[in-house]
Formats: C-alpha cells, structure tokens, sequence
C-alpha cells in the first residue's frame, strides 16, 4: 500500500474550520455542572496565563479513520499545554502541530461508564499518550486517577490532601459530592463566584477591622484629652500649691522680719530701761 506524507493526509482532511465539536449534551445536569466547575476554576486560577487550552465536551479529531466513523466522544474535560488560549470549536490534532490533551478528565454516566474506564482508556494511554486520565462519578462518587508510566496507565495513589496531578501541579478530590482542585497546600481553589464571596467576606471583615480600629482610635483619642485635661488641671493645681508656698514662704519671710525687729526694739527698749534705772540711780532714786 502507497504510504502518503503527513501533509497530504492533513490536505484530505476537512478545513479545521469546519469541524464543529459533534458531542452530544451530557448526561445529566449533575455531569454538565461539575464540568463547568472544574473549567471554571482552573480559567479562573490560571486567569492571568494564556499558554492554554480547556475544552468541555468538544471533539477532539485525531485521525481520518475516526472522521468517517465519528465513534469516539470527546472528553467531558480536557487540557492542552503549551498551546495559544483561544476559542476553538474543536481540538483538531494536525492542525494544533499534533498536540494531544495532556489531562484529561472524564465524568461517568450509566451509559458511558464502561467505555470510559475500557475503550478510552486504552486510546488515551495507546493513541494520545495523555500522561494524566481521570475518570469520576458524579452520582457514585468513584474516583480514579491514571499516570502514564512507560507505555501503561499506572493507578495514582490516594493522599490525605487528594490524587496529586503532575500536569496540573494541583490535587483532585471531592469536596461535597463534587470533584474540586486543590492547591499544593490543601487550599481549595476557588469558582470566581466563590472568589467574589471571599473577596466580600475579606472586604467586610477588614471594614469591621477598620471599624474597631477607630472606634479605638476615637476611645484612645478620648482618653489623651481626658489625660491632658487632668494633667492641665494637675498643672494648675500645681501652680495654685506653688503659689501658695510662695505666699507663705513670703508670710514667713514677713513674720520672721518682723520678730525680728520685734526682738531688736525689745533689746533696744531693754538697754533704754537699763540706761533710765542707771541714772536715777545715780540721783539717788531707787528706779523700783
């Protein structure tokens, strides 16, 4: 058989364009929720990087054989690395220079459930060479999570925090029935909505935080005036006592000086009745 270049397979190919996703609704509004959690929280944590691509429910077109057949669904949610963020209609593998997804996770459903943890698998391990293939429940609750070591799908291991995923350098598990990403350090990662309460709780507490802050402010404030009117009345008092000291250090002053001139006019009249008492003594009057 005539063997043709990777060109001129691409060139019998339909136009990229032209190849809208061919997957049908999900199964339940249980599975179409918990994709778009899982895509809105990792738009949402990677918001500020545009080396991406998330896709939900959309074809993923590898080869020529699956275009005539169209008997593989795409994944309920799938990544790409490396690779430009913008919208796509599909994932059309020659066209996106043979990228395949790197994780990809796939929501279980009574219908799917079988293909999903046999047939696809195998594509994914065999075909994609996705490193990461998780599959989970939302209904059951089952969890798996497959490394791709070597040639095989090697089962993750369960850690206290979650499956830890290498491609995401985040954990998966579930939280409340749904399966949610977690960051290295256990911290959940946030739906924007989710963001936006924490953000308001953030915002209201920092307000009653500012509140009590000048509501202390305003008691300290108080008390500084309460204390400079004490202390500007202790001053005054201070002053008043100084005052009187002074007056009675003058008192004092006066009363002495008068004591004193006191005792010398005492002394003064002493030596004048001695000096009378003298003379008429010598008149020979007994002065008595």
């Amino acid at each position: 058989m005539p063997t043709i270049s990777s060109q001129e397979f691409a060139n019998l190919l339909p136009d990229s364009n032209l190849l809208a996703s061919d997957e049908p609704e999900m199964e339940s509004s249980l599975h179409y929720l918990q994709a778009m959690l899982l895509v809105s929280c990792l738009e949402w944590l990677w918001r500020d990087r545009d080396d991406f691509f998330i896709g939900a429910n959309l074809t993923v077109y590898f080869s020529r054989q699956q275009l005539k057949n169209r008997d593989f669904r795409g994944p309920d949610f799938f990544l790409v690395k490396n690779t430009q963020r913008q919208p796509r209609r599909s994932w059309v593998v020659w066209e996106e220079d043979g990228k395949y997804p790197d994780i990809i996770i796939e929501l279980l459903s009574e219908s799917t459930a079988e293909v999903d943890r046999t047939t696809k698998r195998q594509l994914y391990q065999d075909r994609f060479r996705t490193p990461e293939y998780f599959w989970f429940d939302p209904e059951s609750l089952e969890f798996v999570g497959l490394r791709l070591i070597g040639n095989c799908y090697q089962e993750i291991p369960n850690q206290p925090q979650g499956k830890w995923s290498e491609t995401l350098e985040l954990y998966l598990a579930i939280l409340d029935g749904q399966l949610r990403f977690f960051k290295p350090d256990g911290e959940l990662v946030p739906t924007p909505q989710e963001s936006a309460v924490r953000a308001g709780e953030a915002t209201a507490r920092a307000n009653e935080e500012a509140a009590r802050a000048n509501e202390e402010a305003t008691r300290a404030n108080k008390e500084a005036t309460r204390a400079k009117e004490e202390a500007t009345r202790a001053n005054k008092e201070a002053t008043r006592a100084k005052e009187e000291v002074t007056r009675a250090n003058k008192e004092a002053t006066k009363a002495n000086e008068a004591a004193a001139r006191a005792e010398r006019e005492s002394a003064i009249a002493k030596q004048e009745v001695e000096q009378l008492k003298a003379k008429l003594q010598e008149l020979g009057i007994d002065p008595g």
